[in-house]
């Protein structure tokens, strides 16, 4: 049986917290693959922990990156410093990692098409370097050579050096490992928002600024919908009303969450953190800490379904730099949430700025991976 093994540890030296995850993990034996989260309070020391990390346990692939928040096993780490690993076995040739994907996929093409061709590798797991402009469009391109693969992810976050692993220190781009179709994985995302009124469809735009929504002015069908106490007060809505996009052909009915950046109530518009056109589809949303917990149940409830009693054998979880203790509190609900609902397994991952979850980057979800 293929093994996974967790090590997490807070220490002002990331020499003593690396230390006191390779105890937790024991000898690597046979494993092949490492993730690796480390807080931004040690993402200058990334290329140190790296190189100790491959000396210490012989393995060789690695891939994982910063947060300023990181997650384990029914443990939340923000604004500490830390570090989690996890040495995962998987059957021989079934992942291959690649650097950054920063423009166009030539290298890229060069280097694995043959391999995920062959292996029919349909999932990736991918870490971002939000500083690039074009992330959005290279996650849907990836996808897309890989012939609709399915990606999970997300992107840094840090108050300092944005970088990620993929063998080796890179940054810049995207970057991850993909799996073959030996390796059974199952996904599932939470959007941490509730739908408030009905789908509208925008009808006059200008780049991210609509103007008109169902042909009358944006900001009266915004005003009907979020209710009239929100109405008459429009400054409530800030971090807790946003726009959502429904994504196209989607048999979840998931959408995109995207803030509100600007209202002008002269010329009744709203502006949002994402371009739009005319005849796209738009609702909107209301984010708080009871309706994410509810909706992060939801899709826990969802998987548990799907593994049928199996126990998952590891796991990875992205989750948005909002929730975490932002949302749930200091007591890491949401990491021990999935563990009450799905059981003790080896877990690792981070707090993004933004996820990614199939062909697209998102905001404001959590995306688990488990691997069966």
């Amino acid at each position: 049986m293929d093994s996974f093994k967790l090590g997490h540890a807070s220490a002002d030296r990331w020499q003593i917290a690396l230390e006191q995850c390779l105890q937790q993990t024991g000898p690597a034996l046979s494993a092949n693959l490492g993730f690796v989260y480390v807080s931004d309070n040690f993402s200058g020391d990334m290329a140190d922990i790296l190189a100790y990390l491959k000396q210490e346990t012989g393995l060789q692939h690695w891939v994982g990156t910063v947060g300023m928040g990181i997650c384990a096993t029914r443990q939340e780490y923000f604004d500490t410093a830390a570090i989690a690993i996890m040495l995962a076995t998987f059957p021989e040739e079934s992942f291959q990692v690649f650097n950054t994907i920063s423009s166009d996929f030539e290298q890229f093409t060069q280097a694995h098409q043959a391999w995920y061709q062959e292996k029919q590798a349909m999932f990736a797991i991918v870490h971002g370097d939000p500083n690039n402009r074009h992330l959005a469009q290279l996650i849907f391109q990836l996808s897309e050579r890989m012939d609709e693969g399915f990606l999970v992810g997300g992107l840094t976050s840090s108050r300092s050096y944005y970088v990620q692993v993929a063998d080796e220190l890179v940054g810049g781009g995207l970057s991850g490992v993909m799996f073959s179709s030996q390796v059974e994985v199952a996904t599932r995302l939470t959007q941490g928002c509730s739908i408030i009124g009905p789908r509208h469809e925008i009808t006059e735009s200008k780049k991210n600024i609509i103007i008109e929504i169902d042909n009358r002015p944006a900001l009266d069908v915004f005003k009907e919908d979020i209710g009239e106490i929100l109405a008459h007060d429009l400054n409530r809505v800030a971090g807790y009303i946003f726009a959502a996009l429904p994504i196209p052909n989607s048999d979840t009915g998931d959408y995109l969450v995207r803030n509100l950046i600007g209202i002008d109530p002269d010329n009744k518009l709203l502006a949002i953190g994402e371009l739009v056109e005319n005849g796209m589809p738009i609702m909107f949303a209301r984010r708080d800490s009871r309706t994410a917990y509810e909706d992060l149940e939801k899709m826990l409830g969802q998987l548990k379904q799907q593994l049928k009693g199996r126990t998952p054998r590891g796991g990875v979880y992205y989750s948005c730099l909002g929730r975490g203790v932002n949302l749930f509190g200091e007591l890491s609900t949401e990491l021990k949430v999935i563990n009450d609902y799905l059981g003790h397994f080896p877990l690792v991952g981070f707090f993004a700025n933004g996820e990614i979850s199939h062909q697209r980057l998102y905001g404001y979800t959590g995306v688990l991976t488990v691997f069966l």
